[in-house]
């Protein structure tokens, strides 16, 4: 009795081990086989989608392996470049061209711009609202200006190959080069019907974002420097990046010394031509130069909430008279000066209307060295006006003369001759 038993409790074990390695074998390769075919059931959705709605992320991971699957030519899909396209598709359904991606590479270059040192040709890109890779403004004295190329040309081709639905960093990626190389753009002017190609050789762009002089002048039918004319102070700002705070002040504190004393001190012309902008508290920090209080400008963010930003500090240039020279390259950070020295009076704007940028973005570093610059706000000038699209229109219009400028004897342009022929009225 006890054998028979023994042997049927052996039985059972076996059947037991037998069966359970039988259901690992199977259940194991049943997982592996079906692991390949797999097809997720379970949506992936945002952790933060947009308000009020779900974001389920199901679709592209889908789209992701079909391409990945069953695209023809494997040697096209890089998986680097099908992520940086994805994201700036997902920027451009916001119509904004502000807000935008930028790859590794492309965020240094964005930083070394504004620290005042790169490579390239020296120009502000944007979008245009057709979404055409558009300059913003040429800097001073670079390779783009005196290859002729202007404040809101659009950039056709670069080495004959077309921009159309290129973001603003790739424009930057193509564009920009080691020092000594040459790049031909296909550039349509400003109220022109055909384009003009440009080859361009780069150089190290050096920004040197203040610079400043005073002179004795005498106007009559232009102004020419005379010894015995009237003292005009010039200050140049041509874009608000880390070193333009203490370069201001440098500037200023020279021209404060020479201008101490001088019963014929007849004002101050402040140069916000072809200046692309920069950073909102910079634009509050000059404004401050020449405002007592006050308002410099409003921030409004989604919800509507609107924060006056007001003076930052007391300034020295508080009762000099001044006019301020603006152009279509004047933008976003240089129309918050114009437009708070307008609205409060203290200025008189000579020039062109400005180009009309009235978004504050935030710039944010992410994963690898990108960075994402995202639209955050908008901003309005202390008397409450949005500019965005349509400018800041002078004043007292004076439209850039190239052929006038030349015959000056003073080397002057034509736009500051007649501010500084203002200030000697």
């Amino acid at each position: 009795m006890n054998r028979i038993f023994q042997l049927r409790a052996f039985q059972i074990v076996l059947i037991v081990i037998i069966t359970a390695a039988l259901g690992y074998f199977y259940g194991t390769n049943k997982i592996a086989f079906s692991w390949k075919q797999f097809k997720p059931i379970a949506s992936i959705s945002s952790k933060n989608p947009p308000q009020g709605q779900n974001l389920d992320m199901k679709l592209f991971y889908e789209v992701l392996d079909r391409v990945s699957q069953d695209y023809y030519d494997k040697s096209k899909i890089d998986a680097t470049k099908l992520l940086h396209g994805a994201i700036n598709g997902m920027l451009g359904s916001l119509d904004d061209p502000y807000t935008s991606f930028f790859p590794p590479k492309q965020n240094d270059e964005f930083k070394d711009q504004l620290a005042g040192e790169f490579q390239g040709i020296g120009a502000e890109l944007s979008l245009s609202p057709e979404g055409r890779v558009m300059v913003v403004a040429p800097l001073d004295d670079s390779p783009a200006q005196k290859a002729g190329i202007r404040a809101g040309d659009l950039v056709l081709k670069v080495n004959n190959e077309e921009t159309a639905g290129w973001t603003v960093a790739r424009a930057v990626e193509k564009i920009r080069g080691p020092k000594g190389t040459t790049v031909e753009l296909s550039v349509l002017h400003e109220k022109q019907k055909d384009s003009v190609t440009v080859k361009i050789v780069r150089d190290v762009i050096v920004i040197k974002s203040v610079q400043g002089w005073e002179k004795r002048f005498l106007c009559e039918k232009d102004c020419q420097e005379d010894k015995s004319g009237d003292l005009v102070a010039y200050i140049r700002l041509s874009q608000f990046g880390d070193k333009t705070n203490n370069e201001w002040i440098s500037t200023v504190n020279s021209i404060n010394e020479k201008i101490r004393g001088q019963k014929n001190f007849r004002g101050i012309v402040l140069d916000l031509r072809n200046n692309p902008g920069g950073y909102l508290n910079d634009a509050v920090f000059i404004a401050s130069e020449f405002l007592n209080s006050g308002v410099v400008v409003i921030q409004e963010d989604a919800s509507k909430q609107q924060e006056a930003i007001n003076v930052s500090r007391r300034g020295t240039l508080l009762d000099s008279p001044l006019i301020v020279l603006i152009n279509k390259g004047s933008a976003s950070a240089s129309e918050i000066v114009a437009g708070a020295l307008r609205d409060h009076n203290r200025a008189k704007l000579f020039g062109e209307k400005t180009f009309g940028k009235g978004t504050i973005q935030q710039a944010i570093d992410v994963d690898r060295g990108a960075s994402v610059h995202v639209s955050v706000a908008r901003w309005l000038t202390p008397d409450g006006e949005w500019i965005n699209k349509k400018g800041i229109e002078p004043d007292t219009k004076v439209e850039f003369d190239a052929s006038k400028s030349s015959k000056l004897k003073s080397k002057l342009d034509n736009q500051l001759d007649a501010a500084i022929k203002e200030l000697l009225k």
